[in-house]
């Protein structure tokens, strides 16, 4: 009786065990699964936890990082957040200029750009773009003192823009268009700011507080760039040219044939189609 006993118990402990074996087999496969789900990039970022986002870290309204308190501000900021929210991991952000985020990008510092980046079908060949989450102007600043009032007043001027930016493109083609300088010359795809010299000049720089340092020296003669970004230096004895040219569209920026750039597309239409998108550029003061 006693051996019938330990033969019974040895049974159900064998069996025991296989079950256990086949749940841990079953949680492992499902565990895979799930992984296979999803594509490399984006897998890798939930493994770290963390989305690496590029952001703008001196542009009041989109992307400002307090200097008192290091703490980050405005709408990418918060659809950084919430694209990271997505995805169930933390956000980390590294601040960028628009000389310096497609090649944190490329290098894969950053997993994205979510900076005031705006959409060109030159830069779609090399990046890819969401859907826009906000379409703004380009613009142009001057001291009241300057007598500058519209494009024709920027003939043979120097004109403050931002390295890597399309502003400077996007006046020259403004000034061509309403007739103040001549189009010869003129090659949409081989411009260059650095070179170009037909009726107005360029100061290039890394930052937008160093252009309105600059215009305030007087060592350029206007600021040229989005309205938004501009309105964060629109001060006393300041005001904006008449015109205003060229929309600007932003969207997350991701590298070419990415994970995460359906994944990026699919939140930024999830996010205008319920009226996020809207209330945060109302939050942040961009309408």
């Amino acid at each position: 009786m006693r051996s019938l006993k330990k033969w019974v118990v040895g049974i159900l402990t064998v069996c025991m065990s296989v079950m256990m074996l086949a749940g841990c087999g079953s949680d492992t496969e499902t565990k895979s699964a799930s992984n296979s789900d999803n594509p490399s990039d984006v897998q890798e970022i939930i493994d770290r936890g963390t989305l690496k986002v590029g952001v703008k870290n001196v542009t009041k309204g989109f992307g400002y990082e307090d200097p008192a308190t290091g703490e980050y501000s405005g709408l990418e900021i918060s659809l950084a957040k919430k694209l990271a929210e997505s995805l169930g991991v933390d956000v980390e952000f590294t601040p960028v200029t628009a000389a310096t985020r497609t090649a944190l990008l490329d290098s894969g510092d950053i997993d994205c750009v979510i900076a005031t980046f705006t959409i060109t079908d030159e830069r779609k060949n090399s990046w890819d773009f969401t859907t826009p989450y906000y379409t703004d102007h380009v613009g142009v600043l001057v001291e009241n003192s300057s007598g500058i009032k519209n494009l024709a007043d920027l003939k043979d001027k120097t004109v403050g823009v931002s390295s890597g930016s399309t502003s400077a493109k996007s006046l020259v083609e403004a000034m061509i268009k309403a007739g103040v300088i001549s189009g010869d010359g003129y090659d949409a795809k081989t411009f260059d700011p650095a070179t170009w010299t037909t009726g107005v000049k360029f100061k290039q720089y890394d930052d937008y507080p160093a252009i309105s340092t600059a215009l305030s020296a007087g060592d350029v003669d206007a600021f040229c760039v989005d309205k938004s970004i501009l309105a964060i230096y629109n001060t006393d004895g300041r005001s904006y040219i008449e015109e205003e040219f060229a929309p600007q569209e932003y969207g997350i920026a991701t590298k070419k044939g990415s994970g995460l750039s359906k994944v990026a597309e699919d939140f930024v239409q999830k996010s205008l189609n319920d009226g996020t998108i809207d209330t945060l550029i109302t939050e942040n003061n961009l309408k």
